[in-house]
């Protein structure tokens, strides 16, 4: 992975795009608020105290989000990874949509979330088109 990481490391990127140490705590912090909030989702649904079709972006969500790691640094595919971030924004905007009526805490606490899903977007968006050849 660190061959992966080197390549990385080496694609052009916008001034503003952060230093790579901050992305690990800031997806730590996520990371628990996801478990929190996506695990009260799942676990409402299995109880069938909320129908499953909430549920379903959420899972999308977890997909295309442990997906981007793969496409990204496995396959060093920025085209894919850009597209695959755009599916990641798309269903968290889904599952908030949904799961507003339900259970607002969960869309609320899931706006740090999104907001770091939007950047993520812009930045790597950005670093495909610096890149493109």
């Amino acid at each position: 992975m660190n061959e992966a990481y080197s390549w990385y490391s080496q694609l052009i990127k916008p001034s503003w795009a952060p230093p790579g140490w901050i992305f690990g705590p800031v997806w730590t912090v996520l990371y628990a608020v996801i478990a929190v909030t996506f695990g009260a989702v799942f676990y409402k649904a299995f109880a069938k105290r909320l129908p499953w079709r909430c549920a379903l972006p959420f899972a999308l969500n977890l997909v295309f989000n442990f997906a981007f790691t793969t496409l990204q640094f496995g396959l060093r595919n920025n085209y894919l990874a850009a597209l695959d971030i755009l599916l990641v924004l798309a269903t968290l905007i889904w599952a908030l949509a949904v799961i507003y009526r339900h259970m607002k805490w969960i869309a609320f606490a899931n706006i740090p979330y999104l907001l770091w899903i939007i950047f993520a977007s812009i930045l790597q968006w950005t670093i495909t088109y610096l890149n493109a050849r």
